[in-house]
């Protein structure tokens, strides 16, 4: 069943310095070296579940003083979002690409669920970006006068991103508003060459290159005995220690650095030498009022899509059916799930090339392709778990936060942004190493264990979630940074307002 679709380009490596890359062997002995490095400190105590999050039926975290040196998540603190901002910001945002009606990327939806968040709060927010496709519109925002209840949109010529012409853009509303108080960057949608003379500059890193530099790890271990490394992908490996030194010297030029995981707050402070001061870990977030259990809607959804009554178990997947995403194993493990459980079943949403493959699995598989954003909360609602088998480490995917947020538990790769910051309990569901065996380990737990047992899991994820993972939450965390870095006396914490 397909629904209808309503729903920095980094720097190549100087060619001299191409021209000095070694054999592949020395260079993966030295891509494997820096990992080794990066995931020992990964798996330090501070980044352990009983030591990040403190997950409990209370997720708040006790701090007085100086935001600035906060070194877990600021959603951990209790930040107002029920009373006026106590001062209004301007606020510049550069984000490559803005939702449009088709189904959106992770970086595209987290830009607008926070903007549009901050601008019901009644703050000025402008958007510079890239223009939509021929015939596609954005489902918020607009290009009149801006308004306090929503971004105001200013696009780029075509759809195509360039920062000089976002740069231009920028310039002239700051010339015609007046300066903004802040600068807000979606990863390097800012270039280095602008950001590093910008001092209230904020960087949401969405995943940056020594967490690529492990998924590629991670993708070539997941290769078949008998698949060879494509000439592209080695080449693409060994170009990646590049990346992850060019961003360890340019990265300490802008100002602030907001990190959408703990484990890459960490990563940041510690591999990359950024000031503990200007590194700040805010969790992203998704709209509790999309996302949230509804049996009715769960009920309409399934029968919409033609699952059976009588299914002992559903599992669902959602985003791209790529190759890094996981899709090989989650193909493998499941088909030999199937073997054994013929009546558990799976509904994938999305689009890509490992759609047609779980449609040959047989009536057990439901492809749906891409699902419009409006039809996301049945979907989750429909599922007994969901299932999350990526094999990039980097960022931090907001499908679990909404399933989690619809009540449902999650399997997902112990990656350390996962295990570190969403499924910080047992109850949350299952990790497990990004292979097929271990995945199929976990898959014959949870079919053992029922739906009974999984909802009560889902309720543990619900109260988690709803005190970690809102758009409220996110947006305050944000708020109060802007404010903090327009106003030093906003950095304290707790003020009267708090």
């Amino acid at each position: 069943m397909a629904f209808p679709s309503s729903f920095h380009r980094p720097k190549k490596p100087h060619s001299n310095m191409l021209s000095l890359i070694p054999s592949f062997h020395i260079i993966l002995l030295f891509l494997l070296t820096l990992s080794a490095v990066a995931i020992l400190f990964l798996h330090s105590p501070s980044l352990s579940p009983c030591s990040t999050t403190a997950a409990s039926s209370s997720s708040m975290r006790a701090f007085s003083g100086d935001l600035r040196h906060v070194d877990f998540s600021w959603n951990s603190l209790r930040l107002t979002s029920d009373r006026p901002p106590p001062t209004v910001l301007r606020i510049a945002v550069f984000s490559r690409k803005w939702p449009v009606a088709t189904a959106p990327g992770g970086m595209e939806r987290h830009a607008l669920t926070l903007h549009s968040a901050l601008a019901r709060r009644g703050h000025r927010v402008h958007v510079f970006t890239s223009a939509p496709s021929s015939g596609e519109r954005p489902p918020e925002g607009g290009e009149e006068e801006e308004e306090p209840s929503r971004p105001r949109l200013h696009f780029l010529s075509d759809a195509r991103w360039r920062c000089d012409e976002a740069w231009g853009l920028y310039e002239a509303e700051a010339a015609r508003g007046g300066p903004f108080d802040v600068v807000h960057s979606e990863s390097v949608a800012l270039f280095h060459r602008w950001a590093r003379d910008v001092p209230n500059l904020v960087v949401s890193w969405h995943g940056i290159s020594l967490e690529a530099l492990h998924s590629g790890i991670y993708q070539d271990l997941a290769r078949g005995p008998d698949e060879p490394m494509t000439r592209a992908f080695n080449r693409s490996l060994a170009e990646s220690i590049y990346k992850v030194l060019n961003e360890i010297r340019f990265f300490r030029s802008y100002a602030h650095h907001v990190a959408i995981s703990d484990s890459t707050g960490e990563m940041l402070r510690d591999v990359y030498q950024i000031p503990s001061g200007r590194v700040h870990v805010i969790l992203n977030g998704v709209d509790e009022d999309k996302f949230a259990p509804d049996t009715r809607l769960a009920d309409a959804f399934r029968a919409e899509i033609g699952l059976p009554g009588g299914a002992a178990l559903v599992m669902g997947v959602a985003g791209r059916l790529v190759k890094d995403k996981g899709h090989p194993l989650l193909f493998e493990a499941f088909s030999k799930l199937l073997s054994r459980h013929p009546n558990v079943y799976l509904v994938v949403a999305g689009s890509g090339p490992w759609a047609q493959r779980y449609a040959d699995l047989g009536a057990n598989v439901i492809a749906l392709g891409p699902v419009p954003p409006s039809k996301l909360n049945g979907f989750y609602n429909s599922l007994d778990v969901f299932l999350n088998p990526t094999l990039r480490p980097q960022g931090l995917d907001l499908t679990l936060m909404e399933a989690m947020q619809c009540g449902k538990p999650v399997v997902a790769t112990r990656f350390p942004s996962i295990k570190g910051t969403i499924v910080v309990e047992e109850e949350f569901g299952y990790t497990f190493s990004p292979n097929v065996e271990a995945l199929l380990e976990v898959l014959e737990k949870v079919v053992g264990e029922g739906k009974a047992r999984l909802a009560q899991r889902g309720r543990a994820c619900e109260e988690y979630a709803k005190s970690m993972f809102t758009a409220s939450k996110m947006a305050s965390a944000y708020e109060r940074l802007f404010l903090c870095i327009k106003n030093e006396t906003y950095c304290r914490y707790p003020l009267a307002f708090d």
